[in-house]
């Protein structure tokens, strides 16, 4: 079987040995005659699957005895909405970082629910960089401070994390999760959709400080309220099984290639041959991210004739590559090199790119 290159910015790749050995397991779990996704989410099997997932997120992550560990459903774009919920109360504002299309996405929902104060703004340079940590000004009735460590769209990261002081940092590490090592107890909370680092869509992880969960509102319905998932070990309803399965399987697959600090040099070996790639090419593409804030998870680059990118489109499908087309708001290319993107696919894409230009440049 031929398989594509998939940079695709999420959905996102899975490892092919997480693939097999879920497609093993797909039919008889364990020799329980049935597949995950049929049994009961009571039940003995499916409690340890969600017991392991945990414990290896905090494993993993280095995550303090003080905090909780949460699978929860609706995406990102849900915990956009609970966190103000949650939080947010008379004469208390969310403080928000904008950086792009995502963290808008979250002020957006966040003005819906109460007082929201932008913190720092790097709109005015087309949202090509993270703001210095200096340019983030906390009002003094801040509930939180919310960030989007990572913008799949513009293809920034932050290199450093701010410091809050007894403000709880809150970061929406959906695209980046997992991809280095983080301290967790800089943050008050951390949550990520699973698609882009941890497995398929459908669970969402959201790592929260004890004292948090209990001082979020009790006047919310039951379901958007942290207490009811950390109380009832993120089983209060049916979860999503099947996709809690696979993070756990991918987890596992960290740990089996040595953790993630060693995802971090892995991640930085590949993206760093395509970003020299793009720096080498006497301007044929350009790098759309400044330097200092440059995503080692998405890299976004133009070429300076709109109709050769969609030439460079068309024939990298034709080889084989998918989801190189930059996002429909902003355009370009981007290739999204997410934990479970082999070297081999970014060693092809430098290689095609190289090609491309001694024939189109």
């Amino acid at each position: 079987m031929a398989r594509a290159f998939n940079f695709n910015a999420g959905p996102a790749a899975i490892p092919l040995e997480v693939l097999q050995q879920a497609q093993e397991q797909f039919v008889d779990y364990k020799g329980a005659g049935m597949s995950i996704m049929e049994m009961s989410h009571r039940s003995d099997l499916y409690e340890q699957v969600n017991n392991e997932a945990q414990s290896l997120v905090r494993e993993l992550f280095g995550v303090p005895d003080n905090y909780q560990v949460l699978m929860l459903q609706g995406g990102a774009s849900t915990q956009f909405a609970m966190l103000p919920m949650n939080f947010i109360t008379p004469g208390r504002a969310g403080a928000y970082v904008d950086t792009g299309a995502w963290a808008g996405k979250a002020i957006k929902e966040a003005k819906l629910i109460g007082e929201t104060v932008v913190a720092a703004s790097t709109e005015a340079d087309s949202y090509m960089r993270i703001p210095d940590l200096s340019e983030i000004v906390i009002p003094d009735n801040a509930a939180y401070l919310h960030i989007t460590s990572n913008e799949t769209i513009g293809g920034t990261q932050y290199a450093q994390y701010p410091s809050t002081g007894d403000v709880p940092l809150i970061a929406d590490m959906s695209s980046d999760v997992f991809c280095r090592p983080v301290d967790v107890s800089k943050f008050g909370v951390i949550y990520a959709g699973a698609q882009k680092n941890l497995g398929p869509s459908g669970v969402t992880l959201v790592i929260m400080r004890d004292d948090l969960i209990a001082a979020g509102s009790k006047t919310i319905p039951t379901m958007f309220r942290y207490e009811t998932h950390a109380k009832n070990k993120s089983l209060y309803n049916t979860p999503p099984s099947f996709s809690v399965y696979m993070v756990s399987l991918v987890l596992q697959w960290i740990k089996n290639k040595g953790g993630v600090a060693a995802l971090e040099q892995f991640n930085r070996d590949k993206t760093g041959i395509i970003y020299d790639a793009i720096d080498q090419s006497g301007g044929f593409y350009v790098g759309c991210a400044q330097p200092q804030s440059r995503s080692i998870m998405n890299i976004t680059f133009r070429i300076h004739d709109t109709e050769l990118e969609k030439l460079f489109i068309k024939e990298s499908e034709e080889k084989g590559f998918v989801g190189l087309k930059g996002h429909r708001d902003v355009g370009g290319l981007r290739a999204s090199t997410y934990n479970a993107v082999p070297l081999e696919s970014c060693q092809a894409l430098v290689q095609f790119m190289g090609d491309f230009q001694k024939r189109h440049g």
